[in-house]
């Protein structure tokens, strides 16, 4: 099995060296964000077809918590649609016009979600 390749600074923990002798790694290591329930969250389902070559995609933003979380929900919300995608900068992009079905897996997961644009 190969391991995964370290591809910049964020993969090797945030922080590559330290003159402070008293630093402590662990102290400073607080990206650990505490995710919110899913009825504390507030998503908003968008309709793109901007700087995307004319193809088009749903959106999910508004998403509070780690990326782990994140990344869960992007990877659910693809497999329950059947269609490939993406995590990008705190938002969720799903390919096709597929805002109905995603809201409906939202909210019966007890998620609010709004529906935004087109």
């Amino acid at each position: 099995m190969m391991s995964k390749k370290k591809l910049g600074l964020d993969d090797l923990g945030g922080f590559v060296f330290s003159t402070d002798n008293d630093f402590d790694v662990d102290a400073n290591n607080s990206d650990q964000i505490e995710t919110p329930a899913p009825k504390d969250q507030h998503l908003e389902a968008h309709f793109s077809n901007k700087g995307r070559g004319g193809k088009i995609v749903t959106v999910i933003k508004g998403f509070e918590g780690n990326d782990d979380d994140l990344n869960s929900l992007g990877k659910t919300l693809k497999k329950k649609c059947g269609v490939g995608g993406s995590v990008k900068d705190g938002e969720i992009i799903i390919q096709g016009d597929v805002r109905n079905k995603v809201m409906e897996f939202l909210k019966h997961d007890g998620y609010s979600v709004k529906r935004v644009g087109g």
